[in-house]
């Protein structure tokens, strides 16, 4: 009897729609971009537990960094054993990690919260961020950057969700608190309960994801789709590349920085949002001309950049090509980065509009380098290659925070600051930028002893024994 959650049980029938794949990837990836909307209760964290923004901002640290290393060390297992069991694996380890954070709020005790939601649900958002990837790039191998936006789109729009929902249950669960009154700031049993709530429904949303995902049959390709019609694109390989040879490669290096960079200036903004756009628009008494009800709707539309960018760009780079489309999320990312440092206090209007083009490129970035991985080393290992190159999210989790917190917590308190003080960080985001701009320019094709031998590649990784040759070329 095959097992449930086994690979063989996923198998797509002749005539399936493969349109029906996305929806599948975009019920786990919504649930476990809520990631992006933990700045929504941030401040709660600091007054609950009576410590800095550095302190509360290692939680989304923890976590960005067990995404990345769960990612890499997992990759070659979700490609072998299918996204149905890595997208069940993913809920499992994400509704706990809100069940011990959860418990670590109510008990006072912060290292419970980096337990949880940092360590433990962070494992859960690596495994269920590659889970559905390579899947729909194999669906989709005609448009691989509309794949790759599709499955990724999810997770930029996650607090899209998130950070209303988040609102209304924190005032539900706190009658004291009123998000339409600035400086209102909930209890921390109330962000218990609000993950108590998450954990319950990310449970059943993901699990839907998992039930009703498939993979395509071995040979499988859509009609039309002549495979030897990518060659004459640039960049483009029909070779294949393990991920234990594209590591070796110096075009995987220069994508981690590209990406590390990239990552690392977003993140700045989003790890900081909800608060950011208060102290840019602070009076000279102290007080904020943003509502919190406001930060929370602004961290909502950073999301639909976020997801946006995700979909529009990556779909995008199908025509015009992956190298070209980070020129624009670095080149412009750098301009706008600059702009907001230095004139984003002038206007909100201004503020909104920078702040949403940087995310949409952001956002862009993510969902694109799936697609620019299998144009460089085609698609025998791209889920296990994707999971290793996610470590540069993991470094970029740890180190956009720190530059944030760490210039926010040596100009003041929290509640007192104002735009200069982000002013320094912002500056740093672009020489960033910077050099992620170089290293996307210097990107070339991979080299031919790279290149798998035409027989040690085959079509789709599976979950039974394979010919010795074959179990060599898998890292």
């Amino acid at each position: 009897m095959v097992p449930l959650l086994d690979r063989r049980r996923s198998i797509a029938p002749p005539g399936f729609n493969r349109w029906l794949v996305p929806p599948a990837a975009l019920a786990v990836h919504l649930c476990i971009g809520q990631v992006y909307a933990t700045s929504v209760y941030k401040n709660a964290l600091v007054q609950h537990f009576g410590v800095g923004n550095t302190e509360i901002g290692v939680v989304f640290s923890i976590a960005i960094v067990m995404l990345g290393l769960s990612a890499a060390v997992a990759g070659t297992w979700v490609d072998r054993n299918g996204p149905r069991k890595a997208m069940a694996t993913s809920a499992v380890f994400w509704v706990t990690g809100f069940l011990v954070g959860a418990l670590g709020i109510a008990t006072s005790q912060l290292w419970l919260l980096y337990l949880g939601y940092g360590v433990i649900g962070g494992i859960g958002l690596g495994i269920g961020y590659i889970s559905p990837v390579s899947t729909l790039i194999k669906w989709f191998p005609d448009r691989p950057g509309l794949a790759t936006g599709m499955a990724i789109m999810g997770f930029g729009g996650g607090a899209l969700v998130a950070s209303p929902l988040s609102n209304r249950l924190l005032g539900l669960y706190d009658a004291d608190y009123d998000s339409a009154v600035a400086g209102s700031v909930p209890s921390g049993s109330a962000v218990a309960l609000l993950f108590l709530t998450f954990a319950i429904v990310y449970a059943l949303f993901m699990s839907f994801g998992a039930a009703t995902v498939r993979v395509p049959a071995d040979g499988w390709r859509p009609d039309g789709f002549d495979p030897a019609s990518v060659r004459s694109k640039s960049l483009v390989t029909t070779a294949s590349v393990s991920a234990r040879n594209a590591i070796r490669t110096p075009q995987f290096w220069l994508l981690w920085v590209v990406l590390f960079c990239n990552v690392t200036a977003g993140i700045g903004i989003l790890e900081q949002a909800a608060p950011m756009i208060q102290d840019f628009f602070r009076g000279a008494d102290g007080t904020s001309a943003v509502a919190v009800a406001a930060a929370g709707g602004f961290v909502g539309l950073l999301s639909m950049a976020n997801m946006a960018g995700r979909f529009v760009w990556s779909s995008t780079s199908d025509v015009i090509g992956r190298k070209p489309i980070y020129v624009l999320y670095l080149g412009v990312g750098l301009v706008a980065y600059a702009l907001l440092a230095l004139f984003g206090q002038t206007s909100t209007a201004l503020f909104i509009l920078l702040a949403a083009v940087i995310l949409s490129f952001y956002g862009g970035g993510f969902a694109t380098v799936p697609a620019y991985l299998r144009d460089l080393f085609g698609t025998f290992q791209v889920g296990a290659i994707h999971g290793r190159l996610l470590t540069a999210w993991s470094t970029a989790g740890v180190v956009g925070p720190l530059i944030v917190n760490g210039f926010l917590d040596s100009q003041g308190d929290p509640g007192t600051l104002t735009a200069a003080a982000y002013r320094p960080a912002l500056l740093t985001m672009v020489a960033l930028l910077a050099v992620g701009f170089v290293a996307n320019l210097l990107v070339r094709p991979v080299a031919d002893r790279f290149h798998e031998p035409a027989a040690g590649a085959p079509a789709e990784p599976t979950a039974e024994p394979r010919a010795p040759r074959q179990e060599r070329s898998t890292s």
